[in-house]
């Protein structure tokens, strides 16, 4: 319930993301006029199955052709993650009744795990440029009374636990579990007015754009840091070019493949030729060949065990496991990576082996190679491993790990055996040795772009924090807000009380447990 003072209750003065204070009932909080219909989903929308696209039409070669949507393209918060999954063109002939417009909203049908975590997630179609296709497992929503229902609100009513709970008693299936349309449209819940409807979706919208600002930024931020490492460290253009005397477009590292659908990221340039300006003395003026090709003249080859410390991961018994925050953070494998830091999920009260803030966490066992940075003390499971070179340089850490894709992926396996990575075999996999000097050089400038993403980060935690927080008491009218007047003050009080505070940690579903990220979705 918001007043005339932002983000408070008329009977209260707490700000409306901290305390429940107010309910539909209550009429002193002047809103008990607005009554909320009890309605069952399928009165205001249909849930339309999608097309069983061929699989042998599939490309993963991204031309410009229509793109796939699947069930592993979904973040399973909400959204597409279309940036870090696999994604396929198709090929073939279809029905155009399943080309996707922007924003058209998808729900998923099917959940490989038992607990059906994800089943009805939804994540909205961007307005990219590119085609989408609307394949089957999911469910496209097609709103049949605009004058009663907000499709804005809708997204939100998908992201409740108690849509999702309801979905998992109803499902079929043991461990890959299925809904369907009609049990979706099945779902009864009370609805606001429109009005009401609006100010809900602005307020939890407002934070999810702002969440993804950050993100964005972080994305530019990281392409940065990585351009330039590419320019120094692996086209040396300081000695092939030095009359350039910068480090160029940011193009992502070697192997990096073709852009990706958008989620705000994208190729991105230097602010200016200064941002990545290479100190012109440090380096020589020719190449040498060396076992790795050719190098600048005085570098040389080494291992990953003479340049960095490397702490492999082990695994304590899993009777200390937890989920109640009891111990320290707990790092399996990639399961809980995300775009540069992990998420909390699991606790361990007798850890074995650690990671300190700042070492690039390296997943072992498959996928083998992929990155995060812890951004805390944590332990480390026997699927990752710590990384820090020896001279304390962690963004210089971060993007040779990075840069080492391609050596990793020889240990993913040809799909006979698990991927996996030992010490030993890591501690000899050759690198690049430039002089200190060099590595201190690229540390004065990534360090800050890695600081400002630490930042952008746990900002956007805390957003998301206040964002999951307020969802269950918006959506069940615990808390109320009558217009988008007062979700726009509500929105300016939150965003203020998020640069000084930090709500605490909050499951990314509301009211959700465990939830179970699967392997880079393909169709």
């Amino acid at each position: 319930m918001v007043s005339s003072e932002p983000g408070r209750c008329r009977r209260g003065g707490t700000p409306l993301w901290q305390q429940r204070i107010c309910t539909r009932a209550d009429r002193g909080c002047g809103v008990g006029e607005h009554s909320w219909d009890s309605v069952q989903l399928g009165e205001l929308v249909g849930i339309k199955h999608g097309w069983p696209f061929k699989s042998e039409l599939f490309s993963e070669e991204l031309t410009g052709r229509p793109i796939v949507v699947a069930v592993g393209n979904f973040q399973y918060t909400g959204g597409f993650r279309f940036d870090s999954t696999n994604v396929k063109e198709y090929l073939g002939e279809y029905p155009v009744d399943y080309d996707l417009l922007p924003g058209d909203v998808l729900l998923v049908m099917t959940c490989q795990t038992s607990g059906g975590e994800i089943l009805g997630i939804p994540a909205r179609v961007p307005n990219d440029g590119r085609r989408y296709l609307h394949n089957q497992r999911l469910g496209k929503v097609v709103v049949k009374q605009p004058k009663r229902v907000s499709l804005d609100y809708l997204y939100w009513l998908f992201l409740w636990k108690d849509f999702n709970t309801e979905l998992v008693a109803s499902s079929s299936g043991t461990k890959i579990v299925h809904t369907a349309p009609t049990r979706i449209e099945a779902f009864r819940f009370d609805l606001p007015p429109l009005p009401e409807q609006r100010a809900i979706a602005r307020v939890l919208g407002a934070l999810d754009d702002k969440i993804e600002l950050n993100r964005r930024m972080n994305r530019t931020l990281e392409d940065l840091a990585r351009g330039v490492f590419r320019s120094w460290f692996v086209d040396f253009d300081p000695v092939v070019k030095p009359s350039k005397g910068f480090a160029g477009p940011c193009k992502g590292l070697a192997g990096s493949g073709s852009p990706r659908p958008s989620s705000g990221g994208g190729s991105v340039p230097l602010a200016s030729p200064s941002a990545g300006a290479a100190p012109a003395d440090l380096f020589p003026k020719r190449l040498v060949d060396s076992p790795l090709g050719p190098i600048p003249e005085g570098w040389r080859v080494g291992t990953v065990g003479e340049e960095f410390n490397l702490t492999m991961g082990q695994s304590p018994p899993g009777s200390t496991y937890n989920e109640d925050g009891a111990g320290v953070p707990f790092y399996q494998g990639r399961t809980d990576f995300g775009f540069r830091f992990p998420t909390r999920r699991v606790y361990c009260t007798a850890p074995t082996r650690f990671a300190e803030s700042g070492d690039t966490l390296v997943s072992v066992r498959a996928p083998v190679g992929d990155i995060n940075m812890a951004d805390e003390r944590c332990a480390a499971g026997r699927g990752v491993a710590a990384v820090r070179h020896k001279s304390g340089a962690t963004s210089y850490t971060y993007a040779m790990m990075a840069a080492l894709r391609e050596a990793f992926d020889v240990f993913n396996g040809d799909g006979t055996l698990f991927g996996c990575i030992g010490k030993s075999d890591f501690d000899k996999m050759q690198v690049l040795v430039p002089p200190p000097e060099m590595v201190a050089a690229f540390e004065r400038i990534a360090g800050p772009w890695d600081a400002q993403i630490t930042v952008n980060e746990k900002e956007a935690r805390s957003l998301a924090a206040t964002r999951d927080a307020l969802l269950p008491v918006l959506l069940s009218g615990e808390v109320r807000l009558r217009n988008e007047r007062e979700a726009e003050r509500a929105v300016g009080d939150v965003l203020r009380s998020t640069a000084t505070s930090t709500p605490p940690e909050r499951p990314a579903r509301p009211g959700a447990g465990t939830v179970h990220a699967g392997a880079k979705g393909g169709a």
